[in-house]
C-alpha cells in the first residue's frame, strides 16, 4: 500500500505558490507541479489531485518528492536536452511585428524572403521550411495569394468589353444556329 502523501503550506508558502502561478512565462510542466502542491496544500489526496487535473497520480506523487526534497527551486523544469533553438524568443517577435506590418501595408511574404530578411536584420540563418514550422505554432496561418491585377482594371473600360463580348456571342450564337 502506498504511503500517504500530505503537504502542509504555510501561508508565507501558499502567497508563493500563488504569486508563482500568476507567472506568464510559466513552463506548462512547472505549472502542474505548482497545482498539484497548491492542492495538496489545500488538503486534497493524491488520486483527487491527479483526478481534478487530468494527470496520473504518478505525476502528482513526483511533484510532491520534489517539492518535499528541494521547495519550489525543484519544481521548476529542467532545461531541455539538444541544440538550443536558433530563432529567439526576441527573433519570434521581430518577425510577428514585420508580419502585422505587412499585412496593414498589403505586402505578403514567403517563407525563403522571411529566411533572407532573418539573416540580414537579425543574423539568424533558418531553413524555409522549418521557419514555416515555427510560424505555425505561433499561430500564423496564410494562403497563397493570387497574381492579378483585377484591382487596377478602370471598371468603364471592362464594361465596354463585356458588352461587347456580350454582342459576339450573339453573332456567334446566331450563326452557328442558322
Amino acid at each position: 500500500m502506498p504511503k500517504i502523501l500530505r503537504v502542509e503550506l504555510a501561508s508565507g508558502q501558499e502567497r508563493e505558490v500563488r504569486e508563482r502561478l500568476r507567472a506568464r512565462d510559466l513552463a506548462p510542466d512547472t505549472r502542474l507541479r505548482l497545482e498539484c502542491i497548491r492542492l495538496m496544500g489545500r488538503g486534497m489526496t493524491v488520486p483527487q489531485v491527479a483526478d481534478l487535473l487530468e494527470c496520473h497520480v504518478v505525476t502528482v506523487r513526483g511533484a510532491v518528492r520534489r517539492f518535499t526534497d528541494g521547495g519550489f527551486d525543484a519544481l521548476e523544469a529542467a532545461p531541455r536536452r539538444g541544440r538550443p533553438s536558433s530563432v529567439s524568443r526576441e527573433d519570434h517577435e521581430a518577425l510577428a511585428v514585420l508580419l502585422d506590418e505587412s499585412a496593414r501595408q498589403g505586402r505578403t511574404w514567403t517563407a525563403a524572403a522571411l529566411c533572407d530578411w532573418l539573416a540580414a536584420e537579425r543574423g539568424v540563418r533558418v531553413s524555409a521550411a522549418w521557419l514555416t514550422e515555427l510560424l505555425h505554432r505561433d499561430g500564423f496561418r496564410w494562403k497563397r495569394t493570387r497574381d492579378t491585377l483585377r484591382h487596377k482594371a478602370d471598371p468603364v473600360l471592362q464594361q465596354a468589353a463585356r458588352a461587347e463580348l456580350e454582342d459576339l456571342r450573339l453573332y456567334g450564337w446566331a450563326r452557328t444556329r442558322a
